[in-house]
């Protein structure tokens, strides 16, 4: 049993990339100003983007997939300006705890990744929490990989190259959207790429107690998040696994998956419990556990050599898997 407490076990470039992170009582999130928050994560978003000379070699187009009910979903296209087509999609989820953000919030990584990887982003601006509870993330989610399929032809998507992927409360929403595609019957995606996701609303694991006060996403930040995904229900016997999926009793026939998971974050015990579950359902996983980091290291810290060991792996698995379907 390790006796040191979390702040001990930090990765030293993590722990002074902390130092800057500004903090409310609550920690970075402060989830009681939902309202507060959201405008602010906006606004710090925004500054950062317009420091940021633009990207010419990368296109970005919003395109709009209709739901039944006459609303539309916003799907925000990122492209290598030159390539030829049909590409490989990875089909994207934000993070932000299913409560928070936006899917612009990402452009500047995403730009990055699609050159790095070759394929189209399709940044997914799936309904938050509580004004839109679980499963509408994941509905929005088998919405947007429906209708990039049957509109491949006309955005150069090869159809058979398509596949989810997203960062925590954005990877528990790809996880929910890879079972409800399953369940659905739908052709299944190429993989799932979760990092460090949201997966279980019971936060009963060793490292749901553990986390506590580090300020990114600690336990109490993640309870409140459980409780505005899921009301009353949060805990109880009554969440299916297309609102969290750690529930799931049958992973089999889930795609390839890869699990990055960190050391002193909320979620460690439960990314770990789903790969292993995975794996034991006949599921080929890649799983890498990051010694050191807490909850979305990669973002606060993207300097430090324990993120470059991240992005490496995550972007070696996307060419891997879409190079392996190769028309």
């Amino acid at each position: 049993m390790n006796t040191k407490n979390a702040h001990e076990r930090l990765d030293p470039e993590l722990a002074e990339a902390l130092k800057a992170v500004p903090m409310t009582e609550a920690g970075v999130f402060d989830l009681s100003d939902l309202e507060g928050t959201r405008a602010g994560i906006r606004a710090f978003a925004e500054a950062i983007a317009a420091q940021i000379p633009d990207e010419p070699s990368v296109s970005v187009e919003e395109v709009q997939a209709p739901r039944s009910d006459g609303s539309t979903l916003a799907i925000r296209l990122l492209r290598p300006a030159e390539a030829a087509g049909p590409l490989p999609v990875l089909v994207w989820f934000h993070g932000g705890g299913q409560v928070l953000g936006y899917a612009a919030q990402d452009d500047r990584t995403l730009k990055h990744l699609v050159l790095e990887v070759g394929c189209i982003v399709a940044s997914v601006d799936y309904r938050l929490a509580p004004e839109a509870p679980a499963p509408a993330a994941a509905e929005d989610g088998l919405l947007a990989y429906r209708w990039l399929r049957s509109q491949a032809a006309a955005l150069g998507i090869d159809e058979d190259r398509v596949a989810l992927a997203g960062q925590s409360g954005g990877g528990g929403i790809a996880a929910a959207t890879a079972l409800m595609i399953r369940d659905q019957g739908e052709p299944a995606p190429l993989f799932q790429a979760l990092s460090y996701p949201m997966l279980d609303d019971r936060n009963t694991t060793a490292s749901s107690h553990e986390v506590t006060d580090i300020g990114i996403w600690d336990r109490a930040t993640n309870i409140l998040a459980w409780n505005l995904i899921l009301g009353d229900r949060a805990g109880s016997d009554e969440v299916p696994p297309y609102s969290a999926p750690a529930r799931a009793t049958d992973l089999t026939g889930l795609p390839p998956t890869f699990i990055a998971a960190a050391e002193l974050d909320v979620f460690r015990d439960e990314d770990l419990s789903y790969a292993t579950r995975l794996q034991a359902s006949g599921v080929p996983v890649e799983l890498h556990l990051y010694p050191g980091a807490y909850h979305a290291w990669d973002l606060f810290a993207p300097e430090a050599a324990v993120s470059a060991a991240y992005v490496h792996a995550w972007y070696g698995y996307l060419r891997r898997q879409f190079t392996a379907r190769q028309p």
